[in-house]
């Protein structure tokens, strides 16, 4: 689950990492009563949707008296930004962060994410704050430190040193820099992160060091840990398939194709989008309805793909280990019924009551096409898009 950078910099600020006094805005009344609160005479106004590159889309904008700051609130409130990450639809911004500009002597990224490849949590430093990490671990890989993270978060005193030097922090913004490290290490284990990421740390004239700008993806697995941090669950930066997905217990990733999917089960998902790929077709989603799928869950899941206008043909491929054919069999058949189903299925079903469910489909009445085979069911879906 993503947050908004101003959550983010409330979860750092509880950590003791120093951020800019700021407020989040959702009307021009609210900008007026932060403009007071804060006695903003300029400001940074940035739009809080959930991706990066906000700044390249027009979403970072600097206010330079307190009508500039209305003006750009009046025009900001309800921009689409859309980036690389975002994709062509966008995203709405339905709120904004206001805050003093802080005057920078130096920037640098500072972060902590898992290595996948070493199946742990680490620490990333860098003194070349500002740009996105990735291009700088790519034209200039000396420039970047990784620090493993123990289980308990905490950061050994080598650590925090080798840090420091590497950073060429010295005296006092040494000593606050270890400590803003130990505690994005920290941070970055109790609160069940799968990224956090502050970018960029700057360093002031005065010699502190201040996040004015952070990122962090909490693991959807272990929300029910965080109950504090799920509240800052926004439905409003997700497409609303996924949203009515998530109310439903149900895993959908909108893609660009013709062919809805709808599978049990994550692996058995991504070998049907691989084998419509390779004849020919294009997935429209990713939608694993679980192995415990009730008849109400199969028949919502229906309802997610057939809202994508750009479907012209559903596969469903299930395999009935702790699902029932059965009840997957009289699943379809109430959405097709209820939904007037005026596209192509087609239904490939292996494993516990199969030819029950299968029969149940052929004498159903409804125009369901039964595969034999995943690579039948995949064939015909194609034929069926086409």
């Amino acid at each position: 689950m993503n947050t908004h950078e101003y959550q983010a910099k409330a979860i750092l600020k509880k950590y003791g990492i120093p951020v800019p006094d700021g407020a989040v805005v959702r009307t021009r009344d609210d900008a007026k009563r932060a403009i007071d609160a804060l006695q903003l005479e300029r400001s940074l106004v940035k739009v809080q949707v959930h991706a990066g590159g906000r700044g390249k889309a027009g979403g970072v904008k600097m206010a330079d008296n307190k009508q500039e700051i209305l003006n750009l609130v009046d025009k900001m409130l309800g921009m689409k930004i859309v980036t690389n990450q975002t994709g062509k639809e966008g995203i709405v911004a339905n709120e904004l962060l206001l805050y003093s500009p802080v005057v920078i002597s130096k920037e640098f990224y500072l972060g902590a994410v898992i290595d996948r490849h070493k199946g742990r949590a680490i620490l990333i430093a860098s003194p070349e704050g500002g740009m996105e990490i990735e291009e700088v671990a790519a034209k200039t890989p000396e420039k970047i430190l990784t620090v493993p993270i123990r289980f308990d978060g905490v950061l050994r005193g080598y650590q925090k040193l080798a840090i420091a030097k590497f950073m060429g922090w010295k005296g006092e913004t040494a000593k606050q820099g270890m400590a803003i490290a130990a505690a994005v290490a920290k941070a970055f284990i109790e609160c069940d992160a799968s990224l956090l990421e502050i970018n960029p740390l700057v360093l002031t004239p005065e010699g502190s060091l201040m996040a004015v700008d952070a990122k962090l993806s909490i693991d959807d697995n272990a929300l029910f840990r965080q109950p504090e941090i799920a509240k800052y669950y926004d439905p409003t930066q997700l497409p609303a398939a996924e949203v009515r997905a998530e109310e439903f217990d149900l895993a959908y990733v909108a893609l660009d194709g013709e062919i809805g999917c709808m599978v049990n089960g994550a692996g058995l998902a991504m070998a049907t989008m691989d084998i419509i790929h390779h004849y020919g077709g294009k997935p429209a989603n990713f939608l694993d309805v679980g192995g415990s799928a009730t008849e109400e869950k199969v028949a919502e899941g229906f309802k997610i793909i057939l809202s994508d206008p750009q479907v012209k043909a559903i596969l469903v491929n299930i395999f009935g280990g702790i699902m029932n054919c059965v009840t997957l069999a009289g699943g379809i058949i109430v959405a097709v019924g209820q939904l007037d189903l005026s596209v192509p299925l087609i239904v490939r079903m292996e494993g516990t009551n199969v030819t029950n469910g299968k029969k149940m489909l052929a004498d159903s009445g409804l125009n369901i096409v039964i595969a034999d085979s995943l690579e039948d069911a995949a064939r015909k879906a194609v034929a069926a898009a086409q």
